[in-house]
């Protein structure tokens, strides 16, 4: 589920250009020519391989992962009723951002185009394939086509996935792989402080949310830099710009140590200009009330290595003291200037990644089985039973179309449901695989069949988050996915309680009596 990284905003274009000249991309789709503002493209990706939802919109190909952030891949032919075509090497993902990032496919991205005022015209009275509503004006004259129509993405997702929209605006749930929300709620609430806390030497550091860029995994492969201090370890390539790689042990003069699987980068930034900080460890994101929060004393932060030391909070009554390092400070510091002056500009898109060692409070245990192509999950409590499915069921006279049969199950009677008819999903021949998971849903036990269970598996609860709002009974009833980055899989987590609603738990009590 990797995604290639093609084109960022501000990266191809000439950036010394007037107040008044506006930036583009413009792409291809369905034999017609578009355009988009620059300021919502987040970037421009590879059609990355996606996991499909049940119950969404037709429009929607399904979810990719965009490292570590669940990302809804939208067809645009589909949206706008062209017909459909075969993805090939052209193809792209234009991931516009309004609130809810979502990737567009394309045919082909043409190019990011400097467009003066009087090339735009307003759309009164054009006749196009397409509305004229989703349009915001026309460009004329620019490159290399007499005629490109501008799209106006806000009104598109609006219109066609309000609930993606209305997901947006609501206030979800905090989580470690969106700074952005982070610093949003930071600054609606002055009395707090948001870190970033990681650990170096088995002791805990932090550094404000705002001056981090991004957190990502030690890259398998470092570029050694000649001649450079023991403390600058190289350079690294961070979606192709180059960004210096400095220890944190070296600059506290602590013994060195061997990289690992929970060694972490914390790209630090100060304006145009980044460094990554090399960590043992990431640990969470920290609220820390202001009043927990201390200078440094002075006696300590004149000089030295302390001096990028500004503050320390307590936690946990005064156990637990956290020192919070100054991004100012840090980037003052000698070794870290000896990194800088290896590259000149660095990346800054906003990504986080939490730490894997987690205690079982931190997990969630779920039972994982296969439909269609997908997987899904089920907390582990609310599976009363797996069983196979027998070779005949009892057909019930005017059941649901979704409801196979029952059957005898120790002396009492289960309703059977095709989990696959439930979910809209393309049916399927019987197989030795598939089984049957029995839930308890408003008291009446119900089987569902599904392709196959296949394991039982503890998840962390970082690696799970909110999955976009495509529809309103998607939501309710998958409105959670685990996005396993390192394994390559996305899971769609279902809530039990919503497998049936009321009337068809009435039903089935009926079948079941």
């Amino acid at each position: 589920m990797s995604e290639d990284v093609l084109l960022q905003p501000g990266t191809g274009v000439d950036d010394e250009v007037s107040s008044d000249t506006r930036q583009f991309v413009t792409f291809l789709a369905g034999g017609e020519v578009f355009a988009v503002d620059m300021a919502p493209v987040q970037e421009i990706i590879r059609v990355p391989e996606v996991v499909r939802v049940p119950l969404a919109p037709r429009t929607l190909d399904g979810l990719a992962n965009l490292r570590g952030r669940v990302l809804p891949i939208i067809s645009l032919r589909r949206t706008f009723g062209f017909d459909e075509i075969v993805h090939d090497d052209s193809t792209r993902a234009v991931v516009i951002d309004l609130g809810q990032p979502l990737g567009f496919v394309v045919d082909r991205v043409a190019s990011v185009i400097n467009v003066e005022p009087e090339n735009i015209e307003a759309v009164d009275g054009i006749r196009s394939t397409v509305r004229s509503e989703l349009l915001t004006g026309i460009l004329k004259d620019v490159g290399g086509f007499e005629m490109v129509m501008v799209l106006d993405f806000a009104r598109l997702i609006a219109q066609e996935f309000a609930q993606v929209m209305a997901f947006a605006s609501e206030t979800a749930a905090a989580s470690f792989d969106s700074v952005a929300s982070e610093q949003a709620d930071a600054a609606a609430n002055s009395d707090e402080l948001q870190l970033v806390s990681f650990s170096v030497a088995e002791q805990e550091y932090a550094i404000d949310i705002s001056s981090v860029q991004e957190i990502v995994q030690v890259p398998d492969r470092i570029v050694a830099v000649p001649n450079s201090p023991q403390h600058v370890l190289g350079l690294m390539t961070l979606r192709e710009r180059l960004l210096p790689l400095v220890s944190l042990r070296c600059m506290f003069a602590l013994p060195l140590r061997e990289l690992d699987e929970r060694s972490r980068v914390v790209v630090v930034a100060l304006g145009t200009t980044a460094v990554g900080v090399v960590t043992d460890a990431v640990s969470e994101v920290l609220r820390v009330p202001t009043a927990m929060v201390d200078a440094m004393p002075a006696l300590l932060a004149r000089d030295g290595t302390l001096s990028d030391i500004s503050r320390i909070c307590r936690l946990d009554g005064g156990k637990r003291l956290v020192s919070i390092l100054s991004a100012d400070n840090m980037f003052r510091h000698s070794m870290v200037k000896d990194g800088l002056q290896t590259v000149e500009a660095m990346g800054d898109d906003v990504h986080a990644e939490r730490d894997e060692d987690l205690t079982n409070d931190d997990e969630e245990q779920v039972v994982v089985f296969q439909l269609a192509a997908g997987e899904f999950g089920v907390p582990i409590d609310s599976v009363q039973e797996i069983v196979r499915v027998p070779e005949t069921l009892t057909h019930v006279p005017k059941a649901p179309d979704w409801v196979e049969g029952v059957i005898n199950l120790r002396g009492a009677v289960l309703p059977v449901i095709d989990q696959r008819k439930r979910l809209d999903l393309a049916a399927s021949q019987r197989s030795d695989r598939q089984r049957i998971m029995v839930f308890l849903l408003g008291g009446v036990r119900t089987g569902f069949i599904v392709d196959a269970v296949t394991e039982v598996l503890k998840i962390a609860k970082s690696a799970i988050e909110a999955a976009p709002r495509l529809s309103g009974q998607q939501s309710r009833l998958l409105g959670r996915v685990a996005n396993l980055e390192k394994q390559q899989r996305m899971i769609q987590l279902i809530d039990p309680q919503y497998l049936l609603d009321r009337e068809d738990n009435a039903a089935l009590a009926e079948l079941a009596g």
